[in-house]
């Protein structure tokens, strides 16, 4: 009894000076807000605070509700979400751009290393075709060389530098930019050498001319090798493992990796995390905040002696200590916690898979009826799952909701995966494989991903090549990737010889036996 009397009076003493302390605040409120009128009628001026900065008179944390905006008599206003509009649009066009200037330019030089040896082979022709020598067969026969080289460089500069872009790096490629480099430096070397010694020379030997730009494709030839040999076959052979860990909740892989700069291992990792990863879920993380927030909230603080409110920080230090005495029975909460979720689960998985299978069963029975019935009579695939879908939608539910995923899975996606199912004949079990188990993160669509735009944070450059002892960080919005590298160690294998006469081996049985 005489604890609740003091905890009452406390909590009316502290309800009527929290009565107070509102009013006063409103009334200095009004009072700011009168004087800030009159100043912004004066200045002629817009302004916003923002969130970053709230005031230092009467913080708030709650600023999306109580940010305010004083504006005065100006003749031109510009609002929060059009600049905030503006801002997205040109961050979108310098996306665009970056993302297609690389093709532009493989595309221009890719045109220029083509078109040069034509025009080596049709300027003479044309600037002087009464003083060229006649073209004979060896002459003929080197156009029918280089016309297969163009094709065949043709098609290989299609492959390999005018493919679709995987993604968006923040720094440009050194060995493509070495390449696209040396390609420019051979074809204007070309060039110059064709201008000085062929052109102002008027050189009347045009069988030397059509060796000249045979030289110049097997050159462009050789320089595509270079590539294919930088670009695709010096990372294949692993050389580096990578150990990649999800902060939130732990989720770890690893992974073998070639030489490569940090920011294509970091574009490689993020193809294997679509892949291999399961889909990050932040409500399975909240259980465990929850949990401690259940405990601080079942902790009481009375002041008895004094008649006003405690400070916050003693508040605190008493509810941390009173939370430290109370940890010997914090694991057994955890484990009857879940046990409970466990046994939760099962009853819930149980009641969905007895619900699919008479689902299932209810089809096959319809399909065979419909086999007897006219064509007029027969049920559409698309109809067929509409119809059995409510039999099963109630269990669906509950259990994607006590597993907190039911934001991954819509009722559009779970009808067209029940018809896929069934257009293919696929079994029950087949059906609630893709509910039953979280699947990779590329099972799901885009919309679920929570993780488009990826940063990428690193203390060395991140067009330096990976080594021992490399680290770096992927972050996106709610999540980040933490990436560590070592090296494969160096493998001494040796050979044992083992001579096939040392298996041989001699039994020798005696004749008398005792009895």
């Amino acid at each position: 009894m005489d604890t609740e009397s003091t905890h009452s009076g406390y909590s009316y003493h502290s309800s009527r000076s929290g009565r107070s302390n509102r009013h006063g605040d409103r009334s200095r409120e009004r009072h700011k807000a009168s004087s800030s009128k009159d100043s912004s009628r004066s200045e002629r001026s817009v302004v916003i605070n923002p969130p970053d900065t709230p005031s230092q008179d009467s913080p708030d944390d709650n600023w999306g509700e109580t940010t305010t905006a004083v504006t005065g008599t100006s003749e031109l206003s510009v609002s929060q979400e059009e600049v905030v509009g503006l801002g997205k649009g040109i961050q979108d066009r310098t996306q665009g751009f970056r993302r297609y200037l690389p093709l532009a330019v493989g595309s221009c030089v890719g045109l220029l290393v083509l078109a040069t040896p034509l025009v080596f082979l049709l300027l003479p022709a044309v600037m002087w075709p009464d003083r060229l020598q006649v073209c004979g067969a060896a002459c003929e026969g080197l156009f029918l060389s280089i016309s297969f080289k163009l094709l065949i460089l043709l098609v290989a500069v299609w492959a390999l530098f005018l493919r679709p872009s995987r993604a968006c790096l923040p720094r440009v490629c050194v060995y493509r930019a070495f390449l696209i480099t040396l390609t420019l430096l051979l074809t204007m070397s070309y060039w110059l050498f064709y201008g000085v010694r062929i052109l102002d020379a008027q050189d009347e030997d045009y069988h030397g001319i059509v060796q000249f730009a045979v030289s110049l494709v097997d050159s462009q030839l050789f320089v595509h090798y270079l590539a294919v040999v930088l670009l695709e076959l010096r990372q294949l052979q692993p050389c580096y493992s990578v150990c990649v860990i999800r902060s939130t909740d732990g989720e770890t892989r690893h992974y073998n990796i070639g030489q490569l700069s940090i920011q294509r291992a970091a574009l490689s990792i993020l193809e294997y995390y679509y892949r291999d990863f399961p889909l990050h879920n932040p409500a399975l993380l909240s259980a465990s905040k929850h949990r401690a927030a259940k405990h601080l909230a079942g902790l009481k603080v009375y002041n008895v002696d004094a008649g006003a409110q405690p400070s916050n920080g003693n508040q605190s230090r008493a509810m941390v200590t009173a939370a430290g005495k109370r940890k010997d029975s914090a694991h057994n909460e955890l484990y009857y916690e879940e046990a409970d979720y466990e046994r939760r689960v099962r009853k819930r998985r149980a009641r969905l898979v007895v619900a699919v299978e008479e689902a299932f069963t209810h089809v096959r029975r319809m399909k065979k009826e419909d086999e007897r019935a006219t064509p007029s009579d027969i049920m559409d695939v698309r109809e067929a799952a509409l119809a059995i879908f409510p039999s099963m939608a109630r269990a669906l539910q509950k259990y994607l909701r006590t597993t907190r995923r039911q934001h991954c899975h819509s009722m559009e996606s779970i009808q067209k995966h029940l018809a896929f199912c069934l257009v293919n004949n696929m079994s029950p079990k087949a059906f609630l494989e893709a509910y039953l188990v979280p699947g990779p993160t590329l099972q799901y669509g885009p919309e679920r991903w929570m993780a488009d735009q990826w940063t990428l944070v690193s203390e060395a450059s991140v067009t330096s090549g990976i080594k021992q002892g490399t680290e770096f960080l992927l972050k996106c919005l709610d999540f980040s990737l933490a990436i560590t590298i070592k090296s494969i160690p160096y493998i001494r294998l040796t050979e044992e010889y083992i001579d096939p006469k040392s298996h041989k081996f001699l039994l020798l049985l005696q004749s008398e036996t005792s009895v």
